[in-house]
């Protein structure tokens, strides 16, 4: 890593840091940015279960009782966690199929399983729903990224901009996986 690049990715990281909760919140993003904490979801269930807290134990999701936004942050743990089938499992459970922010994160964990072709089908789904979510703006970039599609990556880039997401960590993470041409 040159210094500059490293210098670069230092300041990033410092902003990231600093920056409070709510400049996040751009368009529908909410803030998705912070790595979901572990729970029994990704460290004692398996197969796709989920922890229920008031059960204290691993259910099915699609027999649960568990809402949408329950499951939703199971999936984020799981997808964080690289159990990305684990995560699809979940999302699939939701109610809403057609949410953005399912179809984000149905984009993510194919993305991340080796299936970029349908990820990336997932994530322009999600954008046709809500052309202003930048966090699935920012995964499609750094997805470019890997494929080297800077261009692409780069039209996302000033995409998430345009819609006053330069102070986020979507367009701050996009920008350091373009510059160091590292996955995410």
């Amino acid at each position: 890593m040159t210094t500059l690049t490293f210098k670069s990715l230092a300041a990033a990281l410092a902003i990231a840091v600093a920056m409070p909760a709510a400049a996040f919140a751009v368009g529908s993003e909410t803030d998705q940015t912070q790595p979901p904490a572990k729970t029994e979801t990704s460290t004692k269930c398996k197969d796709g279960e989920v922890w229920d807290k008031d059960k204290k134990k691993c259910v099915n999701p699609k027999k649960s009782s568990l809402d949408d936004d329950t499951l939703y942050n199971a999936a984020r743990e799981l997808a964080y966690a690289r159990q990305y089938r684990n995560a699809l499992t979940v999302l699939s459970a939701m109610k809403n199929q057609n949410e953005p922010r399912v179809l984000n994160y149905k984009g993510y964990a194919n993305r991340k399983a080796g299936n970029v072709k349908l990820g990336m089908s997932y994530y322009q789904q999600a954008l046709a729903k809500d052309p202003n979510f930048i966090l699935a703006r920012s995964y499609m970039g750094m997805a470019y990224v890997e494929q080297g599609n800077m261009k692409e990556a780069n039209r996302q880039l000033a995409e998430i901009s345009a819609r006053g997401g330069s102070n986020t960590w979507a367009y701050t993470a996009l920008k350091q996986t373009i510059a160091s041409k590292t996955r995410y």
